[in-house]
């Protein structure tokens, strides 16, 4: 294949982000290139400049040379910026939302093959959002509600035939938190929910869990044998289970690229569920979901794939 362009590759993530490290290092090995990398909580410790002229646009930041030279980015983790506080929070307010708007702004104007849209990230990563999509797009979905009325949610826990998970609604980084199964202590706490909405969903008896990182039409698609470990209800508690290459039916891997395009992603790592009935259920998209060890326990060249993409504009992987 032939590189798009002989520009740069920009990596948008935290500074020490594993996943970035190991593009970066891809980047290296596969295609000789050293991507840009640029943490966002670093502005406005350091300078940034846009120009814009009869000569064009002029981009830079003080500690990454050669922003006017990308073709293309990956948008993995993007932070605000870390601005300094002080005694007055709506001073505060300010510089954030300008020094947010600023290097937002001076990033997105870059004219680059953009993994993902900005705007498409972060309007997938709503579940709400990406439920409803996959719903659309023909896969079969848990009976769900999300809300933070008590009352609701205890309505719905009571009126379902078999057990329910509760897990949480946002996607921001923080301490990992685990699906859970409703336990009736549970539902003497279902006050707490009025500030902090929460996804209720029944419970799929599994046969095992999918995890597939889609690379722009491309499937990699791993089976975990999570009912073999403590990871029944949530999968990602157990990576001692076997996980092993697999390939989506057909009519499943119809839904996932209707799901994708509706949502604009080219990247996302999306759970699924097969039931004890053969049944593909949706669980969940994350733009910015965790893959590399998929990629640690299976060999399957997730990374390189990803690499392709942002170098050739195709993900497609040839030995």
């Amino acid at each position: 294949m032939t590189p798009r362009t002989t520009g740069s590759v920009l990596i948008v993530t935290e500074a020490d982000d594993l996943h970035g490290d190991a593009l970066a290092s891809t980047l290296r090995k596969h295609h000789a290139l050293n991507a840009l990398r640029i943490d966002m909580r670093d502005f406005p410790r350091e300078n940034g400049t846009f120009r814009l002229g009869e000569d064009g646009s002029y981009r830079s930041l003080s500690h990454v040379l050669g922003l006017d030279d990308v073709t293309s980015v990956w948008w993995r983790r993007p932070q605000p910026c870390a601005v300094p506080r002080s005694a007055r929070a709506e001073d505060d307010a300010y510089r954030q939302a300008e020094s947010d708007a600023f290097l937002q702004g001076l990033l997105w104007s870059i004219p680059a093959l953009w993994v993902n849209d900005p705007g498409a990230d972060r309007t997938a990563g709503r579940k709400i959002v990406q439920l409803e999509t996959a719903y659309r797009a023909g896969f079969s979905v848990p009976e769900t509600l999300i809300t933070n009325d008590a009352e609701e949610a205890r309505s719905f826990i009571e009126s379902r035939p078999g057990p329910v998970v509760f897990k949480r609604i946002g996607t921001v980084r923080g301490a990992f938190t685990e699906t859970r199964l409703v336990t009736a202590a549970d539902l003497d706490r279902l006050g707490t929910i009025r500030n902090s909405p929460t996804v209720f969903q029944d419970y799929i008896h599994a046969e095992c869990d999918l995890r597939v990182v889609w690379v722009d039409g491309i499937e990699w698609t791993v089976r975990i044998d999570s009912q073999s470990g403590v990871g029944r209800v949530d999968s990602r508690l157990d990576t001692a289970v076997a996980f092993t290459p697999d390939r989506l039916p057909a009519s499943v891997s119809k839904s996932m690229t209707t799901l994708m395009g509706a949502l604009g992603l080219a990247f996302g790592v999306v759970d699924l569920r097969v039931g004890r009935d053969g049944e593909f259920h949706f669980l969940e998209v994350n733009p910015q979901g965790q893959f590399a060890y998929l990629e640690i326990k299976t060999g399957m060249p997730i990374f390189e794939s990803l690499s392709n993409l942002l170098v050739y504009g195709d993900g497609t992987v040839t030995h």
